[in-house]
C-alpha cells in the first residue's frame, strides 16, 4: 500500500510531504520485528539506529529526515509523525473491520461453557474438551487450546489501554489483533488479557500456563510455556516473558521488556528492564535477588548504629 493513497482516501494529511514514496505492507513500531515491509514513524534521532532492514517508509520530522538516506527509505514529513501514524492506523484498522469477511465461531467437543458466558458469535475458535465459567467474555479474533480453563469474570480480547495525547485531546488507538491461548492453560477470575493492536500481532499466552486471578495482560504480550503468573500481576504491553517463568504476587512488568525463560520476579516486583534466563529479581525498582538482599542487610544493618 501507499501513504498517498490513504491519505486520498480519508483526505487529509494535506500538509504531508513524500519523499521518494515506497509501498508497504504493514504499520509498526521501529522496534518491531516483523516479516514484511513496513512503515513506521520517528519523531526522535535516537531511535535511527533501531530502524530495521524491512522498513520501506518512515514518517517523521524534517530535522529527523535530514539525517536519514532517503535512497534507502521513502520519507513522510510531517510536524507531528505519533500523531499522523496512529490516525492512518485507526483509519486502516476501521477499514478492514468493515471488509472483513465474518468466519462463524468454532466450538469444540465434550467443552463445558456456562449460558452466563458472553462468545462473540464470529472470529472464535474454541478447541476440545475446554471450560468456559459464568460471565466470561470472549471478544472476537481469540483463539483457545484444548483442555483449558477460563474462570469466571474473565475477559479475553478486549481493547487495551492505548491513547496518545494531541494538542487537542486523546486519540483512543484501535486494537486490529487477537489473543491466542494454548492448551491446558487455566485463567482464574477475573483476569484480562488484551488483544494485540496490529492486524499482525496477538497476544500469545503458551501451553500449560496458570493465570491467577486479577491479573491484568496488556496487548502483544508474548508468554512462553509454563509460565505461572500470581494474582494482582500487571504486564505492560509487548512484554515477552520466557517458559518456565515465574511472576510472583501483585507484579509490576513494565511494557516492552523482556523477562527470560526459568527467570522470577518476586513478590511486589516491579521490572522496568530486562530479566535473563535463569535469573530472579526482587524490589521496587528490580534488581537481582542476591543483590536485593544484600542491600537490604546492609540497611538493616546501619540503622541499627
Amino acid at each position: 500500500m501507499l501513504l498517498s493513497d490513504i491519505f486520498k482516501e480519508c483526505n487529509c494529511f494535506e500538509d504531508a510531504v513524500l519523499k521518494n514514496e515506497k509501498s508497504f505492507d504493514y504499520l509498526a513500531l521501529t522496534a518491531s520485528d516483523v516479516n514484511g515491509l513496513l512503515c513506521v514513524f520517528l519523531d526522535n534521532e535516537k531511535y535511527i539506529n533501531d530502524v530495521k532492514e524491512n522498513v520501506r517508509m518512515i514518517i517523521t520530522v524534517n530535522s529527523v529526515a535530514e539525517l536519514l538516506d532517503s535512497t534507502s527509505y521513502g520519507l513522510c514529513i510531517v510536524n507531528n509523525p505519533r500523531e499522523v501514524f496512529f490516525h492512518i492506523h485507526n483509519y486502516l484498522s476501521d477499514k478492514r473491520n468493515k471488509l472483513d469477511i465474518k468466519k462463524k465461531t468454532i466450538i469444540g467437543k465434550d467443552c463445558s461453557i456456562s449460558d452466563l458466558a458472553n462468545i462473540s458469535k464470529d472470529n472464535v475458535k474454541i478447541g476440545n474438551n475446554v471450560v468456559i465459567e459464568e460471565f466470561v467474555v470472549i471478544r472476537e479474533h481469540t483463539t483457545i487450546g484444548d483442555n483449558s480453563i477460563i474462570r469466571a469474570g474473565s475477559i479475553i480480547g478486549g481493547q487495551g489501554f492505548e491513547f496518545k495525547r494531541l494538542k487537542e485531546g486523546i486519540l483512543s488507538v484501535a486494537h486490529a489483533g487477537g489473543v491466542i491461548i494454548g492448551e491446558n492453560v487455566e485463567i482464574q477470575y477475573n483476569t484480562c488479557i488484551d488483544r494485540g493492536v496490529y492486524d499482525w500481532d496477538d497476544t500469545i499466552i503458551g501451553d500449560n500456563c496458570k493465570i491467577d486471578n486479577l491479573v491484568h495482560i496488556a496487548h502483544g504480550v508474548k508468554i512462553g510455556k509454563n509460565t505461572m503468573i500470581v494474582a494482582n500481576t500487571g504486564i505492560g504491553g509487548r512484554t515477552v516473558i520466557g517458559k518456565d517463568t515465574w511472576l510472583g504476587f501483585a507484579s509490576t512488568i513494565s511494557n516492552g521488556i523482556e523477562i527470560g525463560n526459568n527467570a522470577r520476579a518476586n513478590i511486589g516486583s516491579v521490572v522496568t528492564k530486562s530479566i535473563p534466563n535463569d535469573s530472579s529479581y526482587t524490589g521496587n525498582f528490580a534488581i537481582e535477588h542476591s543483590i536485593f538482599m544484600k542491600n537490604l542487610k546492609k540497611s538493616l544493618t546501619d540503622g541499627d548504629e
